[in-house]
């Protein structure tokens, strides 16, 4: 495959797939949970997500291996195959930066996703050494899986605001340019929390604007009215669960419940009929 430079589609003619029409609400942002696991896909399809997202950091961890550094692909290859068919809901995958840098690894792994049942992929352009991918080099990347997976929703995330950049704006606005030119179905810019920043995105970007959670961020209502399309929780749930867990086990080492002690976690019953979905 020898994918052309840029514009695998043109920017008025959006992908036509049911993943990419929750991305095109306005004032109804797809709010985008993610997973790690069988379990934690199920129980959140179970409260009505049409669609959920896997976390990279959460499926690295939960194998033992580290986030960002190419050291999951199977692991996440294994995630989708068991979550992709389902058919409770629509399964978007965090790829990292593909796994690769060369574009035909890249989109040879999009198409896997795609046989698996994914119709979404997140394609980031940050380093382990904490430097970016080069824009050409991402770019490549996106239309190589848009030449070899077209209906896969493309969703390129550029890492401008969590690196300590002299000036993430402009730098953020030439990469996302770049990789609306070469393809991608929607943007996604994490660590952006503020309002004006993001209104002024929304207004110029010609793709679905796709927002990172935080906790002491904008609301999702308040995203919702600056006409952000998407709003992801990334890793959220997973370090939440974490935490729950060790506060936990700490209230019953202490021998004080209190308010560290879930009073609503499901019974063994109902974790075991999960499994169910999995089969």
């Amino acid at each position: 495959m020898s994918p052309t430079p840029y514009g695998q589609r043109p920017l008025d003619t959006p992908l036509d797939t049911p993943f990419a029409a929750l991305h095109r609400r306005p004032g109804v942002p797809l709010l985008l949970p993610n997973a790690w696991d069988h379990a934690s896909a199920a129980v959140l399809a179970e409260q009505g997500f049409a669609a959920i997202g896997t976390t990279s950091l959460g499926v690295a961890a939960a194998a033992g291996l580290p986030d960002g550094e190419a050291a999951t692909r199977d692991e996440t290859l294994r995630l989708a195959g068991r979550l992709g068919r389902s058919g409770r809901y629509l399964l978007s995958v965090d790829a990292e930066s593909g796994f690769s840098d060369d574009p035909d690894e890249v989109a040879a792994f999009a198409v896997e996703l795609a046989e698996a049942g994914v119709v979404g992929i997140n394609l980031e352009d940050g380093r382990p050494d904490g430097t970016l991918t080069p824009t050409a080099v991402h770019a490549a990347k996106i239309t190589a899986i848009k030449a070899a997976a077209p209906a896969l929703f493309v969703n390129a995330r550029t890492d401008t605001h969590w690196l300590a950049l002299s000036d993430p704006v402009e730098e953020t606005d030439r990469r996302l340019a770049a990789y609306q030119l070469a393809g991608a179905d929607g943007l996604f810019v994490p660590g952006l929390t503020d309002l004006a920043a993001i209104r002024r995105l929304c207004g110029s970007l010609a793709l679905p604007l796709n927002i990172l959670h935080a906790p002491t961020g904008p609301t999702l209502l308040e995203l919702a009215a600056l006409g952000v399309a998407r709003v992801s929780l990334g890793s959220y749930l997973y370090r939440t669960a974490l935490a729950a867990a060790v506060s936990t086990a700490l209230a019953v080492r202490a021998g004080t419940p209190g308010p560290a002690a879930p009073t609503d976690a499901p019974a063994y019953a109902t974790v075991q009929a999960l499994y169910a979905d999995g089969r």
